[in-house]
C-alpha cells in the first residue's frame, strides 16, 4: 500500500538529488504540469541520470509521463524507463491510452532487458475516465489509479469549495471501484501547501470514503498524510485485543464471541487482520496475528 506519493518537479535538481530523504512512501517524479515545454529534455536526462547514479534511491519510484494526446510521451518512456522505475502515471487516462501505453511498455522491457512489469497508475481527471472507471481498473497493468481533482473540477466546470463537497462522488466511485478491483485508491494533491489544518481536513474526508492513500505537491505535506491514512493507536491496540479474543475463542471451538460487550463476527476479525496488517507494513506497532 501507498499511503503518500509526492510529487517532484523533473527539473528540480535539488529536490530530485534528496527525493529519498522527505518520508514518503513512494515519489513521482515529474515530466508533465510542472516542467515547461523548453524544460522537457532537461528534466529527462536529470531523472535518466540520477536513476542510474544515484545510490540510494526511493523505496517506490514513479514517472508521471505527458498524456499520449501530446508529442512528448515517447520521448519521455524511452528516456527514463529502468529496472529502477516502478510505476508510469498516465494523464487524461482512458482504455485506450492504457492499451497503448501497455504496447510501449512491453517493447521498451524487451529492449532493455527489464525483467518485471511496470505497473500502469492512471489518473482519473476526466468524466469520462470516471464513467468508464471498471474498465480502466481491469486492464493488466494497472495496480493503482489517482483522483486529479483539479482537471475533474475544470472537466466539469465547478468550483472549489472550502468542504470539497463537490468531490464526494467521484472520491467514493474511485474508492469503490479499486477496493473491488484490488488495486490502490489514491486521493488527489491537496494544492493549499501552508493549511495544515484544511489538509489534515481534506485526508480525513478522503480516508474515511475509502481512498487508501494521497498525493503530496509540497514535503512538509508527508508526514500529515502518513499519519491520517494509517491505522490510530486505539484501532491498533482493538484489532490486537479482537485477535487475542480469536484466537481464545478458536480454543473453544466458537465461531462468534464477545468482546468487551459487543459481538464479534468474520466481517470485524477481517477489519482487525487488516489494520493489523498495515500497522505491520508501516512499522507503527501492533501485534500480527500469528
Amino acid at each position: 500500500m501507498l499511503r503518500s506519493l509526492l510529487f517532484v518537479p523533473g527539473n528540480n535538481p535539488a529536490m530530485i538529488q534528496n527525493a529519498d530523504v522527505f518520508g514518503s512512501d513512494a515519489v513521482i517524479f515529474d515530466l508533465e504540469d510542472s516542467v515547461h515545454v523548453a524544460e522537457k529534455d532537461n528534466a529527462r536526462n536529470l531523472i535518466s541520470e540520477y536513476l542510474e547514479t544515484y545510490p540510494v534511491l526511493p523505496d517506490v519510484v514513479i514517472i508521471r509521463i505527458n498524456s499520449l494526446d501530446t508529442p512528448f510521451w515517447e520521448a519521455d518512456l524511452d528516456a527514463v524507463v529502468s529496472k529502477s522505475v516502478d510505476w508510469i502515471m498516465l494523464p487524461k487516462a482512458g482504455v485506450e491510452e492504457i492499451k497503448k501505453l501497455t504496447l510501449k511498455l512491453e517493447s521498451i522491457e524487451k529492449i532493455k532487458q527489464i525483467e518485471k512489469t511496470i505497473k500502469i497508475m492512471p489518473i482519473i481527471e476526466l468524466a469520462s475516465s470516471l464513467v468508464d472507471l471498471e474498465n480502466i481498473a481491469k486492464q493488466e497493468r494497472v495496480k493503482g489509479v489517482l483522483f486529479g481533482a483539479e482537471d475533474y473540477r475544470a472537466d466539469m466546470g465547478i468550483k472549489r469549495s472550502d468542504t470539497g463537497v463537490e468531490l464526494l462522488y467521484p472520491r467514493s466511485r474511485i474508492a469503490v471501484v479499486a477496493k473491488a478491483s484490488m488495486i490502490e485508491a489514491i486521493d488527489t494533491p491537496f494544492v493549499d501547501v501552508m493549511n495544515d489544518t484544511a489538509l489534515i481536513s481534506d485526508c480525513h474526508n478522503a480516508s474515511a470514503l475509502g481512498m487508501t492513500g494521497k498525493a503530496a505537491i509540497h514535503p512538509r505535506q508527508v508526514m500529515t498524510i502518513n499519519d491520517s491514512f494509517s491505522p490510530p493507536k486505539d484501532q491498533i491496540e482493538w484489532a490486537s485485543k479482537v485477535m487475542k479474543a480469536k484466537r481464545q475463542a478458536d480454543e473453544k471451538n466458537l465461531g462468534v464471541f464477545s468482546l468487551d460487550g459487543k459481538m464479534i463476527d468474520k466481517p470485524i476479525i477481517a477489519r482487525a487482520e487488516s489494520i493489523l496488517k498495515i500497522a505491520k507494513e508501516y512499522g507503527i506497532g501492533g501485534e500480527a496475528d500469528d
